[in-house]
């Protein structure tokens, strides 16, 4: 065995990390795949999830292997969590995940070892190089699927999202509770593990495509599909109305506040006239009834008017949890108000669902308020920066 390989098995147990193989019916390529990743660590967990093939008597020959074995399909998610739980409760900090299908390479296990030591407690996916030979059409289109609407999720970027290949940090996943157990898992993983804070980056790997009549997938394309775009729907949903707003929260801090009106405002390139009607479109689409999509709207629609998307989308957060009750109130009184009816509401039962009940009365109303709102906060921001600007120019 070679000086480099005994060096990495010597760095993987310092790093307490351990490769976690979920398989099920590869009878053809487990025992290899097993011998290939022995090559680096002698700290191996493969999940037998039901195969009905040989998969179980091989993995009784091998040694040194810890199987977790259950008699039924329950899908890859539910493999990789109850892998990723025992690997915690017996005391690992990092698990590495790689298929048992042979597409994985496991001489890019250094690779993992050399990032994480670099960025501990980061969540690392292997990045496949999607034009590479054999690679099916359908794998490229799913991946760049996928990685769209992790950006839209987090706000982040990747440029492979559904690699099998990957480094999780223990410790920072034990509460999360994950509601997935099929392939739509690792899409949820790793978006919640973003909002949590943890750090998600690619590493480079290598991939092999088997020829056509070679290849092995459990994969079901429209169940399976399905099932993701379920998930992403619901995550899409939970970003808008709550990670986004919290995050920005978060971001209202005094220094943070003035880096934004000095970068985004006193020095932008934008006119005066743009940047308070960017500042009131902005409110203007915090308060319309678009409920989870209003950034997306107010951004998007900044865009076609030219308007300072940045400027726009900050102040359609108008629209965060404490200012809710406000905005609905306000809209129920405007609705009142120009449907000459008497308000019933009061700030102290005012919800959502009481809203529903008046829906048209609230509709009204908002766009009332919204319409109100924004040409109030385009004239006074307008007016402020007229005097900031000229108060900057002097300076």
């Amino acid at each position: 065995m070679s000086e480099t390989t005994m060096t990495y098995k010597e760095r993987m147990s310092a790093l307490r990390c351990v490769v976690i193989m979920p398989t099920y019916n590869n009878a053809g390529t487990i025992a290899t795949v097993i011998s290939d990743v022995k090559a680096f660590t002698d700290d191996v967990i493969v999940v037998n999830d039901g195969s009905t093939d040989d998969t179980k008597n091989i993995l009784s020959s091998i040694e040194d292997i810890k199987v977790i074995d259950y008699p039924n399909n329950k899908g890859k998610g539910y493999a990789l969590k109850l892998g990723l739980k025992k690997a915690y409760e017996w005391g690992y900090r990092y698990a590495i995940t790689i298929d048992s299908d042979g597409q994985h390479y496991a001489d890019d296990i250094p690779t993992f070892i050399d990032k994480i030591e670099e960025k501990p407690d980061s969540l690392l996916i292997g990045a496949r190089n999607l034009t590479a030979e054999n690679m099916p059409s359908k794998n490229t289109f799913a991946n760049r699927f996928s990685n769209f609407w992790y950006k839209v999720e987090t706000g982040q970027e990747l440029s492979d999202t559904q690699s099998g290949f990957r480094l999780y940090p223990l410790d920072k996943l034990q509460k999360i509770y994950f509601i997935t157990r099929r392939y739509e898992f690792e899409v949820e993983i790793i978006v919640r593990a973003a909002w949590r804070g943890v750090n998600v980056e690619n590493v480079p790997i290598k991939v092999y495509y088997p020829p056509v009549e070679e290849r092995v997938s459990h994969f079901r394309p429209l169940q399976d599909f399905t099932r993701i775009s379920i998930l992403n729907t619901v995550l899409v949903l939970y970003a808008l109305l709550l990670y986004y707003p919290w995050k920005f929260l978060r971001a209202l801090t005094w220094t943070n506040i003035k880096n934004f009106i000095d970068k985004q405002i006193l020095h932008s390139k934008d006119t005066n006239l743009q940047m308070a009607a960017a500042m009131g479109w902005g409110v203007f689409c915090g308060i319309i009834p678009l409920w989870g999509y209003q950034m997306v709207f107010a951004g998007v629609s900044a865009h076609f008017m030219k308007l300072n998307k940045i400027v726009a989308v900050v102040f359609s957060n108008i629209s965060i949890p404490p200012m809710i009750p406000f905005i609905l109130y306000g809209s129920m009184v405007a609705g009142a108000w120009i449907l000459n009816i008497d308000n019933i509401f009061s700030i102290d039962n005012i919800s959502l669902q009481s809203v529903g009940q008046s829906i048209s009365q609230y509709l009204i109303g908002s766009i009332v308020l919204a319409t109100i709102s924004g040409v109030v906060v385009f004239t006074l921001s307008l007016l402020a920066m007229i005097i900031c600007k000229r108060s900057s120019k002097n300076e």
